[in-house]
């Protein structure tokens, strides 16, 4: 076991949340893959880290762009509670609570994407394995990437004037935040709409909103205590649990 991990299994362990399993890695195809080979195991307990993967993935299978130097990092959680979507929505918002990110403005953007004013810093995609099983992934940008998407604004910890990036500090401090959500997951989401729609970014303002049936164009009004997307049109407020946002273009800050 090197140094780098030797430390990260102390610091969870002083914590008292380290897993059975703790690995970091330089590259990988993806740390969701690689924690899905290790619960097909029945190894319930797992932590994979890496600084860069060939093969990342978001939300509907989109390509995750994954230059080396940021965290790419996924767990396994395991729920008495049958998961749903909100798991991803307490991810988020638990890792806005972390102490690295203390008195930061940061937002969030439904239904799994970590937001600033300056842009999108990181994103979450959970994957589940059964009812009551499902990788966590996240992925955080350290350091600024290329952004090839002129319509997507891409931020990262170090635009925020966050000095001293202790990398492995992070990682623990992210693990601990995909714990703590769970736990807020199965005791019921607790006030999930307050919550939530504190943070959300383009709220009561006018978006598109990609859905299989079609676009919507209306005003954003958050989500409801279910964790779906309330999009006002023409007056009439209309429900989505799932879907994909953008605000509409000409607007001052475009995703």
């Amino acid at each position: 076991m090197d140094a780098e991990t030797r430390r990260l299994r102390q610091r969870l362990s002083d914590a008292g949340h380290v897993p059975d399993i703790v690995i970091l890695k330089q590259t990988t195809t993806s740390t969701n893959d690689d924690v899905r080979e290790l619960a097909q195991k029945n190894i319930a307990s797992i932590l994979i880290c890496s600084e860069a993967q060939t093969q990342g993935r978001g939300q509907h299978q989109r390509q995750w762009i994954s230059p080396k130097g940021n965290i790419y990092l996924s767990t396994l959680i395991n729920s008495r509670t049958p998961l749903d979507g909100r798991l991803a929505l307490e991810v988020a918002l638990n890792i806005l609570q972390m102490p690295k990110l203390h008195g930061l403005n940061l937002q969030v953007k439904w239904p799994n994407d970590l937001y600033s004013s300056q842009g999108k810093w990181g994103g979450i995609l959970v994957e589940p394995l059964s009812p009551h099983q499902a990788i966590v992934g996240v992925g955080v940008n350290l350091f600024t990437p290329q952004s090839h998407d002129p319509l997507q604004p891409i931020s990262s910890l170090s635009d925020f004037g966050l000095n001293n990036l202790d990398r492995i500090e992070i990682v623990a401090q992210l693990y601990l935040a995909i714990q703590q959500a769970a736990q807020w997951f199965e005791h019921g989401c607790y006030n999930l709409a307050d919550r939530f729609n504190h943070h959300a970014v383009f709220m009561q303002e006018q978006v598109q909103f990609e859905h299989h049936q079609g676009i919507l164009t209306g005003r954003f009004e958050g989500i409801n205590q279910e964790g779906a997307v309330l999009i006002s049109n023409n007056g009439q407020q209309q429900t989505f649990y799932q879907g994909r946002m953008r605000r509409i273009l000409g607007q001052d800050d475009p995703s």
